[in-house]
């Protein structure tokens, strides 16, 4: 489900990683490695909003070089800030993803973000809400439709206990039929999902 190969990332003269090789079907895979390795530069790449300079990822079998469309289509991504959408509602978040997986806002997820604790926060915009509500939204949208693959850099930022309870509910879920992969500093959390722990040391390891 994803898979990526020789991914490799500089700045100027400054090479931030080379050589990267990973595949994993449905599961949970949690990237735990220091800060500053380059984790959400990895999973940019592997969402498609940072460009490469080599290597190629393929996310539900299609290649985000050759068919970017095809394979942005089987993704749910919650980048780091959450913050791409600033004027939006939350409630208009939700239903624009849903629109775009060609599903509507069902119940199920409204129960989701009940759990979470977003009821009262649905119709505020982005911008007026703290990091772990944006969060908590993005973790909510996962859940909508059928995506292959589900991308989450830091996840666990911002929530609270009762939240956390709730996002290794929905990764363990996900992670039945879905490849879940997520950077981590909490390795309690990942092993609590079921997540296999990798580090950078894990991907340059010959395929």
């Amino acid at each position: 489900m994803l898979r990526f190969d020789n991914l490799c990332k500089r700045y100027d003269t400054h090479t931030i990683f080379e050589g990267l090789h990973y595949e994993m079907g449905a599961g949970c895979v949690a990237l735990d490695d220091e800060m500053g390795s380059g984790k959400s530069t990895l999973l940019g790449i592997l969402a498609g909003t940072v460009e490469a300079d080599a290597g190629e990822v393929w996310l539900g079998g299609h290649s985000l070089r050759s068919a970017p469309q095809r394979a942005k289509a089987t993704l749910a991504y919650m980048p780091d800030d959450c913050l791409e959408y600033p004027q939006l509602t939350g409630r208009a978040f939700l239903e624009q993803v849903a629109a775009d997986r060609h599903t509507t806002l069902d119940q199920r997820t409204l129960e989701l973000t009940d759990r979470f604790g977003l009821t009262p926060h649905l119709d505020k915009r982005f911008e007026q809400m703290s990091l772990g509500t944006r969060k908590k939204l993005y973790l909510s949208a996962a859940a909508l439709g059928s995506p292959a693959v589900v991308i989450a850099d830091e996840p666990t930022g911002g929530l609270d206990a009762a939240a956390r309870a709730v996002l290794v509910d929905l990764f363990k879920m996900l992670g039945r039929d879905r490849a879940v992969f997520f950077s981590c500093y909490d390795t309690a959390l990942a092993r609590a999902c079921g997540a296999t722990l990798i580090g950078f040391a894990d991907l340059r390891k010959t395929p």
